[in-house]
């Protein structure tokens, strides 16, 4: 891995999040993109302070939809960052973006028009706008980019799901090199009253930043959010011969479905224990190795509290005795098909930095994490040499990933 970039609540950059993450600064406040009368959650994450027009002319803005403007952005800031140079390669090149829902406020504002003015008045742009693979096929004619490409749609797994399957092309010849990652960005009233008719989301409206609580006994539900992120994974042997910076190794990667319930985890988080093994014995990796894990940790209650049970159950006393658990959500929100790509990236920024970002809101640690040391309140030093990611999803869609310091054998 040579090269990452991100757009969140939190920064408009990779780095800019980082920093807001070890300081403990949540981007979580009310809304201001949407009315909220009559809707029962008034706050999320959004990326206020995002500019598409450093990336795109005023008419490329309007025929895409935000979800790919952030894709766009993120996957911009991760060439920079690997200085890499994709045209003369472009047979080689992949490009893979997760996408949990695709354009919801294009779709919204579309049907208003479609019903307000006629049809004649809907945009022609707005199933480009709306569909969920714009985005990866956006960012592979930026870059000319002519190898593999496809969008992963698993919820909010798809951002993990399709760094796993960069990581399997790349591993497997089929490219040399990939942008991987996800955006998401589906803050609209229709959004926020579906998930609040599913007792989803805080509404914990007198403290926004306080809403967010991974594993916190009193968590009243997720807080939507939206960005992207994207990294750059190449062969070893290519990235060593342009002289790139290794900033971290993508090991092993594993899935698993629950094939139980559509929204509940199974019971003591099975499904995603079998995808956090498969991902440690892919990449031959021992749990007593991994000195971080990011967890999917929405701040759902059966959800942590499965994600705490299957902790336990992959790493057994290592669980208890060295591993540092941390719920970025607390800060960043819940940025659904983008999420295990952001949080894929605060994984490797932990190998990179030697340093591992807090968990904040964590008052009374539910049972199901007993023991866990969560890194309660404030960042941590710390070096990392072995990192993982997790991620679930509607539907039963499990995903995890591990990461390493170079050179590691």
């Amino acid at each position: 891995m040579t090269g990452v970039g991100a757009v969140s609540p939190c920064g408009n950059t990779m780095d800019r999040t980082w920093e807001a993450l070890l300081a403990g600064r949540s981007g979580i406040a009310p809304f201001t993109c949407i009315e909220t009368e009559g809707l029962k959650t008034h706050f999320g994450g959004e990326c206020s302070d995002f500019d598409p027009m450093l990336y795109w002319s005023k008419n490329e803005v309007r025929r895409h939809g935000r979800f790919t403007h952030l894709a766009v952005a993120a996957s911009a800031m991760a060439v920079e960052s690997a200085g890499l140079e994709t045209a003369d390669e472009g047979d080689r090149g992949g490009t893979f973006i997760g996408v949990g829902l695709g354009g919801m406020p294009e779709i919204v504002s579309s049907q208003m028009t479609l019903e307000g003015r006629g049809a004649r008045r809907v945009s022609p742009y707005f199933i480009l706008q709306a569909a969920p693979n714009l985005a990866a096929g956006e960012v592979a004619i930026r870059h000319g980019l002519r190898g593999t490409s496809f969008a992963t749609s698993s919820a909010c797994t798809s951002g993990s799901h399709a760094i796993g399957e960069a990581f399997r092309a790349v591993r497997d010849g089929r490219v040399d090199y990939a942008i991987a990652g996800g955006a998401e960005a589906v803050i609209t009233r229709l959004t926020i009253a579906g998930f609040n008719q599913m007792r989803a989301l805080s509404v914990r409206n007198d403290a926004p930043t306080e809403a967010s609580r991974p594993f916190d006994a009193g968590r009243d539900g997720f807080v939507l959010a939206e960005g992207a992120a994207s990294l750059i994974l190449e062969t070893e042997e290519r990235a060593k011969a342009r002289g790139a910076t290794i900033i971290a190794e993508l090991r092993g990667y594993g899935t698993s479905t629950d094939a139980g319930h559509l929204t509940k985890p199974n019971d003591g988080g099975t499904g995603l224990a079998a995808a956090m093994r498969g991902a440690l014995e892919d990449g031959e990796v021992a749990p007593s190795d991994v000195d971080y894990l990011n967890p999917h940790a929405t701040a759902t209650p059966a959800g942590d509290a499965a994600e705490a049970e299957a902790t336990h159950a992959v790493f057994g006393s290592h669980a208890t005795e060295g591993l540092l658990v941390s719920g970025t959500k607390s800060m960043t929100g819940h940025l659904l098909g983008a999420s295990g790509a952001l949080e894929a990236a605060i994984a490797v920024y932990t190998i990179r930095h030697g340093a591992v970002p807090p968990t904040l809101n964590l008052d009374t640690p539910d049972e199901a994490a007993r023991g866990l040391d969560l890194v309660a309140g404030e960042a941590r030093e710390q070096a990392v040499r072995y990192a993982m990611s997790s991620s679930t999803g509607f539907g039963g869609h499990n995903a995890s990933m591990v990461f390493s310091a170079p050179g590691l054998r």
